[in-house]
């Protein structure tokens, strides 16, 4: 029995039906697929590619190419094509997928029945078949799996009807969580969610927030002619990775025009009417920040305020006290390295157990919970392998510790940096924007950190994520024969760079 309907959700009905297990879901919230495919990945980076479309022709590095005119972005076209592309995928992906495994779906919003629910229902003289019990194994362990694993649908299309499983997953995601900034509840604001269904742009927007949904859409919005204000509390954006990476990419945006001001410390947030010079009104500037900026009184205005200050886990009434599941001061639900929550046959997958809250990642939680409650098989995962990466352009891309990190575990830190610009592929295609970084062991020289930004990081943090999770070393990667000319040469040149002077160094050598 699985609560939500996103990538946990899929991994852990394929995985289940793998192993000839009864599945079912009650889908909570978005469309069945969850964040990924109907707000997040797969339409954001349709847009992205939208964007770039438009805004990197015109700007490309080389004179034997002319354009003669400047492209334009028909926003609500480029919306009806994400719809159709989100309506497409989720059929194939989700809708087909649940079909031919046979889980029964549930629309609605689902929760634990608590006890008295369940003795309210049987005072009442509730048929069986009213309760329906998914797995194989229930027949065969109905007192004990029954307890605290049932979920009634309490609206929507299926509201009414009580689901009963041996084990539960709960994997219902996440939701933007808005920082709580003084006077956000009293005006209209945007989110990544909410600014999918807006069919026009404002001329101007102020971005509160750094993170990775800050810079992928403030990039997007920009590259579509908005004029973007980005506010970040600390002292660099992508504040929770690597520092080079933020202070890079803060520039690299600022190249292209968009506003970064960073150590913000937000008062208030409202809107006012923008006085013509005739006296008349001119606009109503609805996104008007009021601030700290290292001791200075700043007001930062646009037309609409874009809010991008991180996400919640989505555990609120869905009935965990009942069952006695514990969830942590952010709200998530509390779990073992093995997915399993304080009740025993209830396990948690994705965002809604807290960080990191990527796609891969729920996905493979959802799979390790299956083999876990079914098989106590004690599958975990090393999060320190798992790589993040941030969809902008130049993109951004981690995979292990950062120098901080293993500074603070070790007094000091091995690493070493190339320079984009130093790479023949770059040159090659102008485009010279970016860095990789590796950090390694001080004694074993196992690489235990890469980060980079750059074109096309994104492909190129896999052969980094192999190399933390296997634990290469730097003469690993100097060993292996690499291709020429590609971009993934800045990871052997960065290995390099620990036995030799890179800068008197020929770009042939191995």
């Amino acid at each position: 029995m699985v609560l939500g309907g996103g990538a946990a959700a899929f991994a852990a009905i394929t995985e289940a039906s793998e192993r000839g297990l009864e599945t079912a879901i009650v889908n909570t919230g978005l469309p069945l697929g969850g964040t990924c495919v109907n707000v997040g990945c797969v339409p954001s980076k349709h847009l992205l590619e939208v964007e770039q479309a438009a805004f990197e022709p015109p700007r490309n590095p080389f004179g034997a190419v002319k354009y003669n005119e400047e492209p334009t972005v028909d926003w609500a076209s480029a919306l009806d094509e994400k719809d159709r592309l989100v309506g497409q995928l989720r059929d194939e992906n989700y809708v087909d997928v649940a079909d031919s495994f046979g889980t029964d779906v549930y629309e609605g919003y689902g929760r634990f029945a608590d006890s008295e629910a369940r003795s309210r229902s049987r005072a009442e003289g509730s048929r069986d078949d009213e309760t329906l019990r998914v797995s194989n194994h229930v027949s065969n362990n109905r007192t004990n799996s029954s307890e605290g694993t049932t979920i009634e649908v309490i609206d929507g299309a299926d509201a009414g009807a009580r689901v009963a499983g041996e084990k539960v997953l709960v994997a219902t995601g996440s939701s933007p969580s808005p920082a709580p900034i003084d006077g956000l509840r009293q005006i209209d604001y945007e989110t990544s969610e909410s600014i999918l269904e807006r069919r026009t742009l404002p001329d101007s927007m102020v971005v509160i927030g750094g993170g990775y949904i800050a810079l992928k859409w403030g990039q997007i919005l920009h590259h579509v002619g908005v004029d973007v204000t980005m506010l970040q509390r600390s002292d660099h954006v992508l504040s929770g990775m690597e520092r080079q990476l933020g202070r890079e990419i803060e520039r690299c945006f600022r190249e292209e025009g968009i506003e970064i001001v960073t150590d913000v410390d937000v008062q208030r947030v409202g809107q006012e009417n923008a006085v013509a010079t005739d006296g008349g009104l001119e606009a109503i500037e609805a996104g008007v920040v009021e601030t700290d900026v290292d001791g200075e009184r700043r007001k930062f205005a646009g037309e609409d305020l874009f809010v991008a200050t991180g996400v919640a886990p989505n555990s609120e009434g869905i009935g965990l006290d009942s069952v006695g599941i514990e969830t942590d001061e952010s709200g998530a639900i509390v779990v073992d390295e093995c997915f399993q929550t304080t009740h025993p046959n209830v396990y948690g997958a994705g965002d809604v157990i807290g960080e990191p809250e990527l796609e891969t990642v729920a996905a493979k939680e959802g799979n390790h919970a299956v083999e876990n409650a079914f098989r106590n098989e004690g599958r975990t995962i090393d999060y320190d392998a798992v790589p993040k990466v941030v969809f902008t352009s130049p993109e951004v891309a981690a995979v292990g510790i950062t120098e901080a990190e293993y500074a603070d575990d070790h007094g000091a830190c091995v690493c070493r940096t190339v320079d984009m610009a130093d790479v023949p592929k770059a040159k090659a295609v102008e485009d010279t924007r970016g860095l990789l970084q590796v950090v390694k062991h001080h004694e074993t020289d196992t690489i235990v950190g890469v980060h980079m930004v750059g074109p096309r990081t994104a492909d190129m943090i896999p052969a980094a994520t192999l190399a933390v999770k296997l634990g290469l070393t730097v003469d690993d990667i100097i060993d292996t024969v690499h291709s020429f000319l590609i971009f993934s040469e800045a990871l052997r040149q960065a290995c390099q760079a620990f036995r030799r002077d890179t800068e008197t160094m020929s770009c042939c050598i191995e």
